[in-house]
């Protein structure tokens, strides 16, 4: 078996960090901008935990616990938010969302 060290953990964290940025930054549609910010998040508490473990401590995961508490708190909101909007709109495209009138 292949033993993972800190760096493959770190490296892979920061490529689904950057995944999910440029996922925000170029995509028009609210979900897939959801679904990266999460993607993100994931990458956050990927790094946290295995920090954690090569330290040898429990603190990263107390932390990511907090953290997943708090997506998904957030996953109900956020997505309300955009049912709410699709229902008063009907369209889930950012472009068309930019403007707070009718």
């Amino acid at each position: 078996m292949i033993h993972a060290g800190l760096n493959t953990y770190v490296t892979l964290s920061a490529l689904l960090f950057v995944i999910g940025f440029f996922g925000v930054l170029l995509r028009k549609n609210t979900l897939v901008i959801f679904m990266s910010l999460e993607l993100m998040l994931v990458a956050s508490t990927l790094a946290l935990v295995a920090f954690s473990r090569f330290n040898g401590t429990l603190d990263g995961n107390v932390f990511v616990f907090f953290i997943l508490t708090i997506a998904a708190a957030e996953v109900a909101v956020g997505l309300a938010i955009i049912v709410a909007l699709f229902r008063m709109r009907r369209t889930v495209q950012v472009d068309e969302l930019n403007a707070l009138k009718h």
